[in-house]
């Protein structure tokens, strides 16, 4: 219970460290580090200048973890993340033979940078690495470095140019955090932070073997069978199939699947952990629903039209799930 007590207390001081850097952000902040102890990937999306790529930089330096950026663009090619097979020689026998040479992928924190300006080729590179944690060429498979963290970023304003996430990689994330503007004095902080000469130093916090230890602990985390249902039921009232609402019959396409259920459970965990608790509340469920269930349902024509978004259908179903 101690080794548990100190480990919270270590994420705190990695929020604190975090601060330094990060201006403002809370609720972004804290579904990163909700989503890393989950052991899930997260899809950041916010206008261009609202610190993402900082975020995802600061957060590798403050855990003590090995990061790569990849920047994806148009002819981003499989090879350029996952890696490829070099000839090389042997100078001592001059055999020829082919040698795997690992890509960006393999390492802790990968920032996929705009990641919706690949096609969906490139995009596909990304599936096995994120569900398996393991990358495959040329009949073998290698591992990825534990743990392994996919940040990807994308630009809501631009759509030319850029290729939609299909909808099983979308799945795959367990959040989907909105980046929102800074408060008004939040931004004056920004400004008086980002425009001098004095730079404020990260000290690392964890480190990769207490981030693993945790993700033991949050899974082992109680949770009541009667929360369970309430889960499920919470992602069946997403689908139009079967769910009894009307906002859903009149706005859905497509309802969230199990996975979207997982997710909730595992999230919900981590914000009890993150609080210094060992048992799920309903609370912890309501932090989570809609960073995870924003990306799983699919909104219909007429919703589109009418303007009504996810952000308004979760609160309702939320409220009907008591």
């Amino acid at each position: 219970m101690e080794d548990i007590q100190n480990t919270v207390k270590k994420f705190k001081e990695a929020r604190k460290e975090l601060s330094k850097a990060i201006i403002g952000q809370e609720n972004v902040v804290s579904e990163v580090f909700m989503a890393l102890l989950a052991d899930g990937h997260i899809l950041l999306e916010g206008v261009p200048g609202l610190g993402k790529t900082l975020l995802v930089r600061s957060l590798a330096k403050v855990l003590q973890l090995d990061f790569h950026r990849v920047q994806f663009t148009p002819d981003l090619m499989p090879a350029d993340i996952i890696g490829m097979e070099v000839l090389e020689e042997d100078r001592s026998t001059g055999k020829r033979f082919f040698q795997f040479n690992k890509g960006p992928v393999f390492t802790n924190i990968l920032l996929a940078d705009e990641i919706n300006r690949t096609p969906p080729k490139t995009q596909s590179a990304l599936l096995e690495a994120m569900q398996e944690r393991e990358v495959t060429y040329a009949g073998k498979t290698y591992k990825l470095p534990e743990p392994f963290f996919l940040l990807a970023t994308q630009n809501p304003l631009e759509q030319s140019g850029t290729y939609p996430l299909p909808e099983a990689q979308l799945d795959r994330f367990l959040f989907y955090t909105v980046v929102q503007y800074p408060a008004e004095q939040e931004e004056v902080d920004i400004l008086q932070l980002t425009t001098g000469n004095q730079k404020n130093q990260l000290n690392p916090t964890l480190t990769a073997e207490e981030i693993l230890k945790a993700r033991s602990w949050v899974r082992d985390i109680h949770i009541d069978k009667e929360l369970l249902v309430k889960v499920s039921q919470l992602v069946r009232s997403t689908r139009p199939q079967n769910s009894d609402i009307e906002l859903v019959k009149q706005y859905v396409d497509w309802g969230a699947g199990p996975r979207a259920g997982q997710s909730i459970v595992l999230a919900a965990k981590a914000h009890a952990f993150l609080d210094g608790r060992l048992s799920v509340i309903p609370e912890d469920i309501k932090a989570v629903a809609l960073a995870v269930l924003r990306h799983r349902v699919v909104l219909n024509f007429v919703a589109k039209t009418e303007k009504f978004t996810v952000e308004q259908l979760i609160p309702e179903l939320l409220k009907t799930i008591k």
